[in-house]
């Protein structure tokens, strides 16, 4: 029994897939959500000719960052799943720099930014503060 030579396919090659993967890469959904804005959204659906772009630049979806040939693959990738998808995606507002700190166990204390040693006290010690506010709302309530 002969053995057989390896294949030599490109799958386990780093650089090749490295390079493929930043040549897919689109906008990220903060940079579209940006690109929604009114001001921005008319600029990018009323650009220029341009020949290397698909259809000369004219067909352009905002929601998926994508120039399309003609405006019946448009119209057809808007009723798509990917579309619709991004649209789903979209409606959630984009996580800020304030946000990644607070999940990542940073606070800020009079303008300045504490980072906080153990996260499970922490965690422990909003749990109390929430509780508090909460009997403290339920006390008004019953007050009034």
């Amino acid at each position: 029994m002969v053995r057989m030579r390896r294949k030599r396919m490109h799958c386990n090659n780093k650089e090749l897939h490295n390079r493929y993967k930043t040549k897919r890469r689109t906008k990220d959904l903060d940079q579209i959500q940006e690109d929604l804005k009114p001001e921005n959204k008319s600029r990018l659906l009323n650009l220029p000719l341009d020949e290397d772009l698909p259809g000369l630049g004219q067909h352009y979806c905002v929601e998926c960052a994508q120039f399309y040939i003609d405006d019946d693959t448009l119209v057809r990738h808007r009723r798509g799943r990917e579309h619709k998808r991004r649209l789903r995606d979209l409606k959630d507002p984009a996580y800020t720099q304030k946000e990644a700190e607070a999940a990542a166990g940073l606070s800020t204390d009079n303008g300045r930014a504490v980072s906080s040693l153990f996260g499970p006290q922490s965690l422990l010690s909003l749990k109390r503060q929430n509780d508090a506010a909460a009997a403290k709302n339920q006390q008004m309530d019953v007050e009034s």
